[in-house]
């Protein structure tokens, strides 16, 4: 049994008597085939921590869109202070109180970090001008609240997801909120912002403001939460006091049956060093970076975010031109000055960001597998069709994705079939060394699960995997060896096997 930091036992007591701040009753939403929500109920106390749960697909997106006014229900009620509330917008949702902080974020890049912070409530001056004044001072105190680094002039566009995460969570202290809706705030956060975000929710409990909190990952929902609501095929299908429950039967509730008890394969001799870089170097992202990843073996990247990772990889696959260092592939020095060159030479990418950097959101699953293979699926400037569908045939299959249909469009696919249309993408190019960034960030526990299993069948099978991660169990889990970065330079190289914790965080901090 696990215990909620930061209250005692008496504050969770006298909370779980508060009537509810926050009540949704039997609320069904349907699409065109799909029942997203199913009688749907939940309820929020003030200053209570809520967590919501569900693989993706599961219709945790879509009740708190209808909480916020971006769907309507087709029907139930829900009351707010114990009035019924009909929310038509988010405009509305905002002025009652319910402010939604959003997983995709919904950012202006030309925009300043203050507009964006303030925006459809900038401070007026006589005759309708912005104070222009007033908003950065504004914008500069909430960024202040959120240990932010940047300032509040500085453009979106210019700063890096983590920060833009920071923009949007800033958005919610704007108001003075009622219900705060949390969805995934830290899959972009270094564990030093996720410090300062959990002080910033225990400062909203603290003002009584309820809280939803969407997250996969099992430490936060422990750490935060007083109770946690699984829903799973649009249903709930249980509420949960957090102190007397286990992250096994959280999970059996989500995806309908005990995960697979998670371990590595055994280690395999070494193969031929498929891929080795040295002395690489670029501006001051990263310096004099060495290393190598056998056929066969799956190499984890490990660091906090700025520390050069994804950079790394995109050095090698061609996006960035390196200052110093050179790339061998199969022992042979390369030159690679593209994608293009890269993938000649047997390397893939699956980035970071799958819906900005590895997907057509709006093209068909078919379509974007085939992306990457264009010359091969092309005659005579025309597109083979049976071509591409063969190749959507193959890897659908392999990569077990669910989905309705070949023309179905990526962006109504959950993230962790996203990510494999994404794998697919890339396995059509036959590739040796597959570099793949965050291969979890956003899914499911479930998917997860899957996807894990498959790098470790891809190792399996010859290929070279350097795989990058923020999540220390992910690393230490599917991992055969572990680099940590600190400030752009290999600070250690680790066997996963004998590996300790304590010994992976010093040397990703420096110490």
């Amino acid at each position: 049994m696990r215990t909620l930091a930061h209250h005692t036992q008496a504050e969770l007591a006298e909370r779980a008597t508060r009537a509810p701040l926050l009540h949704i009753d039997g609320v069904t939403k349907t699409f065109p085939g799909v029942k997203a929500l199913d009688d749907v109920s939940l309820d929020v106390r003030a200053g209570e921590v809520h967590a919501l749960l569900g693989e993706n697909g599961a219709g945790k997106s879509t009740l708190m869109k209808v909480l916020a006014g971006n769907h309507q229900a087709d029907r139930g009620r829900i009351h707010l202070e114990g009035e019924p509330i009909r929310v038509s917008g988010p405009h509305e949702a905002k002025h009652l109180g319910i402010v939604l902080i959003h997983q995709e974020l919904s950012l202006a890049p030309e925009m300043t970090v203050a507009e964006n912070i303030f925006l459809g409530s900038l401070p007026r001056r006589a005759l309708g001008f912005v104070d222009f004044r007033k908003l950065y001072a504004d914008a500069g105190r909430i960024l202040d609240r959120l240990g932010c680094r940047f300032a509040a002039s500085d453009k979106v566009e210019t700063l890096s997801i983590a920060n833009r995460q920071m923009v949007e969570i800033g958005r919610a202290l704007v108001f003075t909120p009622k219900i705060v809706v949390f969805d995934e705030p830290t899959a972009s956060l270094t564990d030093a912002e996720k410090v300062v975000l959990f002080d910033v929710i225990r400062s909203l409990q603290a003002e009584n403001v309820g809280i939803v909190y969407i997250s996969h990952r099992m430490d936060e929902i422990f750490t935060l939460s007083a109770r946690i609501t699984v829903l799973r095929d649009g249903a709930v299908r249980g509420t949960l006091v957090t102190a007397e429950t286990t992250e096994d039967e959280v999970t059996r509730l989500m995806i309908g049956r005990a995960l697979e008890p998670r371990s590595r394969a055994q280690a395999r001799p070494a193969g031929k060093m498929a891929l080795e870089v040295k002395g690489l170097s670029c501006g001051d992202l990263f310096r004099d970076v060495s290393f190598g990843v056998r056929a066969g073996e799956v190499v984890g990247m490990y660091g906090l975010i700025g520390a050069g990772r994804t950079e790394i990889a995109e050095t090698i696959f061609g996006l960035r031109a390196p200052d110093a260092g050179e790339i061998r592939r199969d022992g042979e020095v390369v030159s690679i000055n593209s994608p293009p060159d890269a993938i000649a030479h047997g390397i893939a990418l699956a980035p970071e960001s799958r819906k900005e950097q590895g997907l057509v959101l709006s093209m068909s699953c078919r379509d974007n597998m085939s992306l990457s293979q264009l010359e091969t699926v092309s005659r005579a400037g025309w597109l083979d069709r049976s071509a591409e569908q063969a190749i959507y045939d193959r890897y659908a299959e392999r990569l077990a994705l669910k989905s309705p249909s070949w023309r179905t469009p990526v962006v109504n696919l959950s993230g962790g079939n996203q990510q494999k249309v994404v794998l697919g993408k890339w396995l059509g190019t036959a590739p040796k060394v597959l570099i793949i960034d965050e291969p979890t960030r956003g899914i499911d526990v479930g998917s997860k699960s899957e996807i894990h299993k498959l790098i470790r069948e891809l190792a399996a099978g010859g290929m070279a995997v350097l795989m990058i991660s923020s999540e220390m169990p992910e690393v230490l889990g599917v991992s055969d060896r572990i680099l940590a970065l600190y400030h752009g330079r290999l600070a250690a190289e680790f066997d996963a096997d004998t590996v300790t914790e304590d010994a992976l965080v010093q040397a990703i901090s420096g110490l």
